[in-house]
């Protein structure tokens, strides 16, 4: 089924006996939409095109019986009476078709309509076509024309410019694609009828399966589409193409609508809101045709919901919440990838994949800096010489950094999460009884001193005053993110030194800490040492492979360094 015109819609046309009226009364006759009735005031009593002429809307609609819809070829200084007379009479659809239609008049228009429950497609517009169904207005230019390319399908057009209207429901059928109805909302700035409105009527359309959308620079409109399908009111797949890329601040792209202002209405804007919301966009107008049978075909492959309920209910389908994909969209946690490419930094997107939301600014410049800090810890650690040593024998990439991953264990990168559970045991010994923070503190390490435990996080072999743990602190002091975890961490290392050991916090205790304030599981605590490592592990193999000969000895601590300064 079309949305807004189909065979049984009675349709009046306004100004019938002008040339446009005229005219595009033949081609809505000629495609088989049902026009009953004509209104020319001083025309009553005559024919046009065998459609009978009333003098008002409210002799048409007493002498024909109902009437659905209202299409306006009147001129637009007198747009405003004819509308408000069809809604008045009882007419709950209007396509206007002029344009320069005063901007009060229509704001008149819409109040009106609101008030009596109906709306409007315009001003500005060429109408509305469903294939088979009917039009309303001007699109298409014949029915001949019409039925040349236009087969009805499951393809909804919804667009803010009229041409671009008919060229991409012809392209689209070119392709072999049928359509199900074409809306041209209307170029003007104050229009009764948006995308987002479109939209909605798609929605509930069981004809339509996809929708194409052009839309322009200025206005809020394609925003707003947005935010629909944001919210959940329009579900169904969404082709976006935003015409206006190039288009200056002040200037107008095409319609009185299409124009920036300032920050509002620009083109990265709108592309920015569509991509998030997971609609698909077109680059350049010729990919339309391509994307919407992308998006087309999986459809009859995918399981139904019905289908995957009843694999749930058998125990047979299970579920993510990671990661969502659909034709040309990916979601991490509810965010196009697209979207987030650019915008986000690498740490900020595991942040945001292991714990589900994205971090602020100042939390992502932390997880970068934690994942710098460990980067590489040079060529003698056991994961840096297993690494080292696979790739030796010829194992590739993937097995000789495999090989150095599976060296990171519990005396060799497994700190940080004991230090992280060490940490959350002094904050809850602190909170159960009432303690400061030094006091926790001093209890912990006597603790660990009684029991003969190595505080783990603290100490290191090389390093006496590790400038990763003062930098990684320092930030987190800086960007405000230090919080209990902090303090507790250097309540500790006071703790100890006030028992005459020397025993500094190190980049594992700084990393336990400030994970901690971020939110994460001390599960996960090692597993950032692990993607940190990558990049130096993958950095080692490959000097071994292109430096060092095949199968030979690597000495643990024998090595120079020959690299920059």
């Amino acid at each position: 089924m079309s949305i807004l015109i189909d065979r049984s819609k009675r349709v009046l046309v306004q100004g019938i006996t002008g040339r446009e009226g005229l005219a595009r009364t033949r081609l809505m006759l000629d495609y088989g939409t049902s026009v009953v009735a004509g209104v020319t005031p001083s025309k009553g009593g005559q024919t046009a095109l065998d459609v009978p002429v009333y003098n008002t809307v409210g002799e048409a609609c007493q002498a024909v019986g109902g009437i659905d819809i209202s299409v306006l070829f009147v001129p637009a200084p007198l747009v405003r009476s004819a509308a408000v007379e069809a809604l008045e009479a009882g007419i709950r659809l209007l396509v206007i078709v002029p344009d320069r239609v005063p901007l009060y008049d229509v704001l008149e228009i819409a109040a009106v309509a609101s008030a009596k429950g109906a709306h409007f497609i315009g001003p500005n517009t060429l109408g509305v076509l469903s294939p088979e169904a009917g039009v309303l207005g001007m699109m298409g230019g014949s029915a001949e024309a019409i039925r040349s390319w236009a087969a009805a399908g499951p393809v909804g057009v919804t667009s803010r410019s009229g041409g671009i209207t008919t060229s991409m429901g012809y392209y689209i059928a070119r392709s072999g694609i049928g359509l199900s109805t074409l809306v041209h909302v209307g170029g003007d700035s104050v229009v009764g009828t948006t995308h987002a409105d479109v939209l909605r009527q798609f929605q509930t359309d069981a004809q339509t399966e996809l929708v194409v959308m052009f839309g322009e620079i200025g206005t809020s409109q394609e925003e707003d589409a947005a935010a629909l399908i944001e919210s959940g009111a329009f579900t169904k797949p969404l082709i976006a193409y935003v015409g206006g890329r190039a288009a200056k601040e002040g200037t107008r792209f095409s319609h009185a609508g299409a124009i920036i202002e300032g920050n509002v209405g620009n083109y990265e804007g709108k592309i920015r809101r569509l991509r998030e919301v997971g609609a698909i966009i077109a680059e350049s107008f010729g990919d339309i045709p391509r994307l919407a049978a992308d998006a087309l075909k999986p459809r009859s492959a995918r399981p139904t919901a019905a289908a995957v309920k009843a694999e749930e209910e058998e125990g047979g389908a299970w579920k993510t919440a990671i990661t969502e994909i659909q034709p040309n969209a990916i979601r991490l946690r509810g965010h196009t990838l697209d979207s987030l490419m650019g915008s986000v930094t690498f740490g900020q997107a595991i942040y945001l994949a292991l714990v589900g939301d994205l971090p602020t600014p100042q939390m992502g410049r932390l997880i970068d800096a934690i994942l710098v800090a460990s980067i590489d810890h040079g060529a003698t650690p056991p994961s840096t010489l297993a690494a080292r040593t696979a790739a030796s024998t010829g194992a590739p990439f993937n097995a000789a950094v495999a090989a150095g991953l599976l060296s990171i264990n519990q005396h060799h990168g497994g700190a940080i999460e004991d230090c992280m559970r060490m940490i959350q045991s002094a904050l809850k010994d602190r909170q159960e009884r009432s303690l400061s923070a030094h006091e926790a503190a001093a209890a912990l390490v006597q603790s660990y001193k009684e029991n003969k435990k190595r505080l783990p996080g603290f100490g290191h072999r090389i390093h006496t005053d590790d400038p990763r743990t003062r930098r990684l602190l320092a930030i987190a002091h800086e960007e405000g993110v230090a919080g209990e975890a902090v303090a507790m961490v250097e309540a500790l290392a006071r703790a100890v030194a006030q028992r005459g050991k020397f025993l500094p916090v190190n980049v594992d205790g700084a990393i336990a800490a400030l994970l901690l304030e971020l939110n994460i599981a001390p599960e996960l605590g090692n597993t950032f040492f692990m993607m940190a490592r990558l990049p130096g592990l993958i950095a080692h193999v490959y000097e071994e492979k292109t430096r060092e000969r095949p199968m030979r000895v690597i000495h643990p601590i024998l090595h120079l360094y020959d690299g920059k300064r």
